[in-house]
């Protein structure tokens, strides 16, 4: 999940796609605490969730879209994790 650059920016998607899955899919996205990006520590990781929100997007064909949305304006990219289920 990408906010940009600093200053960065209040809201980002990521479109995960070469998937099979159906538009009844059920779909969900989270962030792990040990995870780390190359703009972000697992400590960072850890606390995302107080910083920001995520949604999935219906399934469409070969993917879906993660929405983030945060009221604080993040920057650089940070690991993201999905899973759904018919």
């Amino acid at each position: 999940m990408d906010f940009g650059a600093h200053p960065g920016s209040n809201e980002a998607s990521a479109t995960v796609t070469g998937l099979t899955i159906t538009p009844t899919a059920k779909v969900e996205a989270w962030v792990m605490a040990d995870d780390t990006s190359v703009n972000h520590t697992a400590s960072d990781h850890k606390y995302f969730p107080t910083l920001a929100a995520l949604t999935c997007g219906t399934p469409v064909g070969n993917g879906f879209t993660i929405y983030a949305r945060s009221v604080y304006k993040l920057s650089g990219v940070w690991t993201v994790r999905y899973v759904w289920a018919d």
